[in-house]
């Protein structure tokens, strides 16, 4: 018998639940579920720019699993755009997050080991000049 599956932590709701080709009836359209969980995986790895790693921390699984619920919904997302076949946000197992005061406004989900996210670096660091001394003397762009 199967391990039963851990539930998926998930920070984002969407507001849409179907995609289809322009000028199809959706009625007409041979249709893919797209999980709740392979949803959060493409924020994370392709919206957000997350590495793996630090994705499946969000979600609450492994990097491995991450990676292969990553290229479940990207195989589904190419078939659809591919084939002309519609695209219905399904459930799955999946906890919605709580919200988290400290939680990055852009990530979502909690700040790495304290630390600030990328998203929010000083305004110094932020806009660096557009031509820096290198050690040996010559000029980087």
């Amino acid at each position: 018998m199967p391990r039963p599956r851990e539930l998926r932590q998930v920070a984002h709701r969407p507001t849409v639940w179907a995609f289809k080709p322009a000028g199809v009836p959706f009625r007409d359209l041979e249709t893919l579920t797209l999980g709740l969980d392979e949803l959060e995986a493409l924020r994370l790895a392709d919206r957000e720019g997350l590495y793996h790693e630090l994705a499946a921390e969000h979600m609450g699984i492994s990097r491995v699993t991450f990676g292969r619920i990553l290229a479940a919904a990207r195989g589904k997302v190419a078939e659809a755009l591919l084939d002309g076949k519609a695209i219905a946000i399904g459930e799955g197992p999946v906890r919605f997050a709580e919200a988290d005061e400290n939680a990055c406004p852009v990530h979502g989900g909690p700040r790495r080991r304290g630390r600030a996210c990328r998203c929010e670096e000083p305004e110094e660091q932020a806009a660096p000049s557009a031509t820096t001394e290198a050690a040996d003397g010559r000029s980087r762009r």
